[in-house]
């Protein structure tokens, strides 16, 4: 047989061929439907698992939603208990300070054009009314926010007492470092607990308050 000759495919060869070409797209068409057979179960996964997901934040957001807000609730009775603790002790304390204070009033509130100010504790007599800051950690920013919204405007929101010095005060239970030095070089007083578990008035004598 010539070179020729051995260029020609023969009908048995080519069937052969034909046998495995088709044999070949079988198997191709069977693995595409494996694979999205496969998919399809994925995304069903996928699917039932964002749904568990859902169901599981939907609960779990509830929950939290419900103890966020009895936290608040406890926050909120704990400044209030905080500030019943305080109170008690500032009269005696001011008054060996030369500082007769015959009055106070706690969650003072006014209001003006739209605007509310509050203070913790207010105490009072004659000539001069005190502005006292209360906080379970007494920080810098405190005492920055208690000068700046409390002390500086309070005239404004109470007329009444433009005649009075004001002096401000902060008074805590644990403090920031260096937040009581802070404060007293602002000119407040600074009242922290004693060992007796009494507040007791923390400036040295030669302390001179800032009037506000």
């Amino acid at each position: 047989m010539s070179a020729k000759e051995n260029e020609y495919v023969t009908i048995e060869e080519l069937k052969l061929l034909m046998k495995q070409v088709f044999k070949t797209l079988d198997e191709s068409a069977q693995q595409i439907k494996e694979n999205e057979r496969l998919m399809n179960e994925s995304n069903q996964q996928m699917k039932e698992s964002n749904q568990e997901f859902d169901r599981k934040f939907d609960r779990l957001f509830g929950k939290y939603d419900k103890l966020f807000g009895k936290v608040g609730e406890l926050d909120r009775n704990w400044g209030k208990l905080v500030e019943a603790l305080v109170e008690p002790s500032l009269t005696a304390q001011f008054k060996n300070r030369g500082i007769p204070v015959d009055g106070s009033s706690r969650r003072v509130k006014k209001k003006k054009g739209g605007q509310q100010l509050e203070i913790d504790i207010l105490l009072d007599c004659d000539d001069v009314i005190i502005a006292v800051e209360v906080k379970t950690t007494l920080s810098v920013q405190d005492i920055n926010e208690h000068i700046d919204k409390h002390l500086k405007p309070f005239k404004e929101f109470f007329p009444e007492h433009k005649h009075k010095k004001l002096y401000g005060a902060v008074a805590y239970i644990n403090v920031d470092e260096n937040a009581d030095r802070y404060a007293y070089k602002q000119g407040l007083f600074v009242l922290g607990f004693a060992e007796n578990d009494m507040v007791e008035i923390k400036n040295d004598d030669q302390f001179i308050p800032k009037t506000y």
